[in-house]
């Protein structure tokens, strides 16, 4: 089973969610959840559930004591200062303390295949639908923590977006492509460290070619890292991770020669992009 959750104190989720139900086909159950009801659909021979949260999807930690999915799929709003319009995708969890829900220094499971699916789908239905947005990963953050792959689908990044019946559309299409095609021959992972919260550089080599990044460790997380939480986003990805992909230029010099060690001290190889 694979779960998609909604939150009704998200303007852009609902927005999504209402998109979903009107695009695929989606029956709604006798069951409830939240006082909320929940619908199912059969998706490539697999039960989809859409489930609504009454509070923000970010402290969903208790979802896994009550689902036992295969995959989760938050699909929410994103906000930044910019207010740039975007379409994105990331991995929750905390690679240092958590501020905003999760466990701290703990990361969910990576889906880094499906994740790319959507990226590219977002691409795609962005050209398509002629939308002026920007296509991006983000860098893992925020909550929950949870132990089953796990990403977001986001809509941002101010009220005018979330409120976006067309760009609304193109996530929930490009999160049912994901799901639909989930679990593919998974096609190895790698590590992202470095850059920007929105690694361009990530992003266009996963547009432009095939490959899957996992996790992402920002440049400004990077100083808190250790060979632990290292460990923990290897392993802690759906996929092998093959080796990591280091944003040369968006690492500190101080960072740098403790980061190769690191990396060298669990066995990972690395490329420079």
């Amino acid at each position: 089973m694979i779960l998609v959750v909604a939150s009704s104190k998200d303007v852009a989720s609902a927005n999504i969610a209402k998109q979903i139900l009107s695009h695929y086909e989606f029956e709604k159950t006798v069951e409830s959840f939240q006082e909320t009801p929940v619908y199912t659909a059969e998706v490539a021979a697999r039960e989809v559930k859409l489930i609504t949260l009454t509070e923000e999807s970010i402290y969903a930690q208790y979802l896994t004591d009550l689902f036992a999915p295969e995959l989760i799929v938050f699909i929410s709003r994103h906000s930044s200062v910019s207010g740039t319009p975007t379409l994105s995708v990331h991995t929750p969890g905390n690679l240092t303390e958590a501020k905003m829900g999760g466990i701290p220094r703990t990361v969910s499971v990576s889906p880094a295949n499906a994740m790319r699916d959507a990226l590219k789908a977002m691409i795609r239905l962005k050209e398509e639908m002629n939308l002026d947005y920007e296509v991006s990963y983000e860098a893992t953050h925020h909550g929950p923590s949870l132990n089953v792959p796990t990403m977001f689908t986001e809509l941002g990044s101010s009220l005018k977006q979330w409120r976006d019946p067309k760009a609304a559309e193109a996530v929930a299409c490009a999160t049912m492509e994901a799901i639909s095609k989930f679990p593919r021959p998974q096609t190895a992972a790698v590590l992202g460290i470095g850059g920007p919260h929105y690694n361009r550089k990530f992003t266009r080599m996963a547009l432009e070619g095939e490959t899957a990044f996992g996790h992402m460790i920002p440049k400004y997380a990077i100083s808190s890292v250790d060979t632990g939480i290292l460990k923990q986003c290897v392993e802690r990805t759906l996929e092998e991770v093959e080796f990591a992909v280091l944003d040369w230029k968006g690492i500190k010099g101080e960072h740098k020669p403790k980061l190769i060690a690191m990396l060298n001290e669990i066995g990972l190889s690395m490329k420079k992009v």
